[in-house]
């Protein structure tokens, strides 16, 4: 009887010895994935380099043109703007808005963030982005690109608000409170904008010169962007005019797979033009 006691308690020691070490592990390796990142640039934006996210991609691309490395931080179908004005809890789209994201890394919280997951396709690598955006140390980071826009515009968001110009429901609002957010979080960090390409809007046989989502044609969102980075004195590249050539309805098979998003063509072109300007203004 004692023998049998005595091995029951070498038994419980061993599993316990077991789940200890087991402990042990999942604590060192928490601990491992609390340790702060650290990349040269981060790129925010939305489907025209979050969509594609292999070695073809924009921002793989712009990481071997610059020789830095790079976070693609960008979620497709977001925009700069948040859109639901009534603040619906379970709207998780806002919250990962430029203008929510940027809020996040000011206070250094992603909690909101993580608290909300999309169940819609092609979202399966937001929680990822999430997770690497909330350990990079932006204090380190030096160079973040912001390439948005298209969204906004698609989704007919107001491009100004005269009585409240930081209102994040707006398109140039809600850029200025990203822009200051950012550089609240890194003052000394270098902000490239980009604006969006020349689009078609394939589903209504227009293009972006005729569509309006309800803001405005694209131009109009353009022009924002161009106003807003002058007023903080920030860089810009064009994409828009004189870069994708449109003279013909048929010259959005040239550089794009749909009229909006860019092929792998057109991801090399922007690669290069966005990796030009970096270099070139360093």
């Amino acid at each position: 009887m004692k023998r049998f006691w005595d091995s029951k308690k070498v038994l419980y020691g061993l599993i316990s010895a077991c789940l200890f070490l087991m402990l042990l592990a999942l604590t060192f390796r928490s601990r491992l994935s609390d340790q702060p990142g650290w990349v040269d640039m981060v790129v925010f934006g939305d489907s025209m380099c979050g969509g594609v996210r292999d070695e073809t991609g924009v921002t793989a691309q712009l990481g071997k043109l610059t020789q830095m490395s790079v976070l693609n931080g960008a979620l497709g179908g977001t925009c700069i703007s948040r859109i639901d004005r009534e603040c619906r809890l379970d709207y998780a789209k806002d919250s990962l808005s430029l203008a929510g994201l940027t809020k996040a890394v000011m206070a250094r919280d992603f909690g909101i963030q993580q608290a909300f997951r999309i169940r819609e396709s092609n979202t399966e690598y937001f929680e990822n982005v999430v997770d690497e955006l909330e350990r990079i140390d932006f204090a380190t980071v030096k160079l973040v690109v912001i390439y948005h826009g298209i969204n906004d515009y698609y989704n007919g968001v107001p491009i100004a608000n005269e009585a409240d110009p930081y209102d994040e429901y707006t398109f140039s609002g809600a850029l200025r409170s990203s822009l200051r957010a950012l550089q609240r979080a890194n003052p000394d960090m270098r902000i490239v904008l980009v604006t969006p390409t020349y689009i078609w809007y394939e589903s209504q046989g227009l293009t972006c010169e005729e569509y309006d989502g309800g803001g405005g044609i694209l131009e109009d969102y353009v022009q924002a962007e161009m106003k807003i980075a002058a007023e903080f004195g920030l860089e810009i590249v064009d994409l828009y005019h004189d870069f994708f050539p449109h003279d013909r309805w048929e010259d959005w098979e040239q550089y794009t797979r749909d009229g909006t998003h860019p092929n792998e063509a057109g991801r090399d072109k922007i690669a290069r033009e966005i990796a030009r300007h970096i270099l070139g203004s360093q």
